[in-house]
């Protein structure tokens, strides 16, 4: 089976990095039209898209500012004629600890960027284009938000709302726009360092897989669920995982 976007114009949040640079490069090799990514700085954002080429384009900001999201989603439709594609990737943990405790600041933060946002950018990518043109929206879930765990309890409850919200839109979106979301487990990047850096061999082991997870991991299937190869799936909420929710584990997200 090919898993082709020819001919779509996406946009990425959180995309200078890590799982979010990932599902550029997988959206640019399946022949996306044109990609605009979108993060907090500039040094870091603008390069990226400098190696990627002039099918990507960069819009710096903060992905809870919501002028932020009319204008790069404007961009997309200026530059490139649409935008068909989206991927609610930009995703923040900024304090560990149980819920009962944490600051009120930091889970408010979380919520902020991981819940609100996915819909502040669902909303209007559907009003400036996939309304009229159709389109395909995925959000970056997690496992913790389908499993309770004790240091990171803000963060999972922030993603078991992305899995509902996913769910609500498929449905208010329908027949037009489809919409998924991908549950990931421990993936080797900066942002869940804190779960794996302590001992990568043994949270590796403690996956079915027995190992941790990559970004390209999750850009496939993030790819996967944006292209026609799936076009009679929304509402989905797929576990990429490393068997951690499909089989029996010691291994505790968080």
């Amino acid at each position: 089976m090919e898993v082709r976007v020819d001919g779509k114009v996406a946009l990425v949040t959180g995309a200078s990095r890590g799982i979010g640079e990932a599902i550029v490069r997988e959206l640019l090799d399946a022949g996306a039209e044109g990609v605009v990514i979108t993060g907090r700085r500039a040094e870091t954002l603008e390069p990226l898209a400098a190696d990627l080429g002039d099918r990507v384009l960069p819009v710096v900001g903060n992905v809870t500012d919501e002028a932020h999201a009319v204008e790069a989603v404007a961009a997309a439709v200026d530059a490139f004629g649409s935008c068909d594609l989206l991927v609610n990737n930009a995703g923040t943990n900024p304090a560990a600890g149980a819920i009962t405790e944490v600051e009120m600041g930091a889970v408010d933060k979380t919520w902020d960027v991981n819940l609100r946002a996915p819909l502040v950018w669902a909303r209007e990518a559907w009003r400036a284009s996939m309304q009229e043109r159709g389109g395909a929206i995925v959000s970056i879930g997690s496992v913790g938000g389908l499993q309770p765990s004790l240091a990171i309890g803000a963060y999972n409850v922030s993603k078991a709302a992305v899995h509902h919200l996913t769910r609500q839109l498929a449905l208010e979106l329908a027949p037009g726009v489809r919409v998924n979301a991908v549950a990931a487990a421990i993936v080797r990047t900066k942002l869940s360092e804190m779960l794996w850096s302590w001992d990568e061999d043994a949270v590796a082991a403690a996956h079915p897989l027995q190992r941790l997870g990559t970004p390209e991991d999750v850009a496939r299937s993030v790819v996967f669920l944006l292209s026609d190869a799936s076009s009679w799936i929304t509402g989905v909420v797929l576990p990429v995982d490393g068997g951690v929710t499909g089989a029996t584990s010691n291994v505790r997200i968080g």
